[in-house]
């Protein structure tokens, strides 16, 4: 009888013990699409990069209130403009995708990303995306990143060439 009962709590056990889902990857369809959206945006390539999100994508860049893909893609482009080089350090990033509590993809990239100024200026920041995907296109992207030095580097940035343009007249 003893040995019935142990059997019995023992099966109970076995039973009962849900086999835990995997919710963290390294490497996924996601986060190689967030790898090659990262690699247009480095390169200029606006219509690749555009091509991994979903039309309706919000983009939330140090705010809480969403801006659309195009109005991010105008303001990547209008600041990439002033730098001669730009672009995340890989050698030190990390990016992870991680299925939340409601199934829903999310995947994490934080890198430091650097670059050089038109004027010599050169600036590094540690940037955060947390970005959302839906049937494998990004639909919410979420990045943050201390923009106070490269705010300050592009206004004196923009003082230098009205002083110049003023000089000039």
């Amino acid at each position: 009888m003893k040995n019935l009962l142990l059997l019995g709590v023992l099966i109970i056990c076995f039973t009962s013990c849900e086999k835990q889902k995997q919710r963290y990857f390294a490497e996924s369809a996601e986060t190689k699409t967030l790898e090659a959206g990262i690699v247009a945006y480095e390169s200029g390539d606006w219509e690749k990069w555009r091509s991994h999100f979903a039309d309706t994508a919000k983009i939330y860049v140090n705010s809480k209130d969403p801006i659309t893909l195009a109005e991010r893609r105008t303001e990547l482009s209008a600041m990439t403009e002033a730098f001669s080089s730009y672009g995340f350090d890989k050698d030190n990033d990390y990016i992870e995708m991680v299925l939340d509590k409601d199934d829903e993809i999310w995947v994490y990239y934080w890198a430091q990303h650097s670059g050089t100024m038109v004027n010599g200026t050169e600036l590094s920041m540690p940037v955060h995306l947390a970005v959302q995907f839906t049937e494998g296109k990004i639909t919410e992207e979420h990045i943050y990143f201390d923009a106070t030095a490269m705010n300050a580097a592009l206004t004196a940035m923009q003082n230098e060439l009205e002083a110049e343009a003023s000089e000039e007249q």
